[in-house]
């Protein structure tokens, strides 16, 4: 399952997903960025915990990239709470 979280002024949709087992037994979440193109998508997953790009495709800048793993790192603990409420509760 997959979750949203944010959409930002570029059409870049940000979602997490549920918490899963990799192929270790080990609990991850996937966090993707994607953005649509004439093309396609521009598109990176990250891993938690590792923080680890585990999908890229498209054209997504270096300096994208660092700001979405800076965005990866300062909320991994809520998306982990997140994932465990399955999702963001808003009113």
């Amino acid at each position: 399952m997959m979750y949203p979280f944010c959409k930002y002024a570029d059409e870049t949709e940000v979602v997490f997903s549920d918490i899963k087992k990799n192929d270790k037994g080990e609990e991850v979440i996937y966090i993707h960025f994607e953005r649509p193109t004439e093309q396609g998508f521009d598109s990176v997953r990250f891993e938690l915990p590792s923080y680890k790009i585990v999908y890229k495709e498209g054209n997504y800048t270096e300096e994208e990239i660092e700001m979405f793993k800076k965005i990866v790192e300062q909320g991994a603990p809520y998306f982990y709470k997140w994932s465990r409420e399955g999702g963001i509760k808003i009113a």
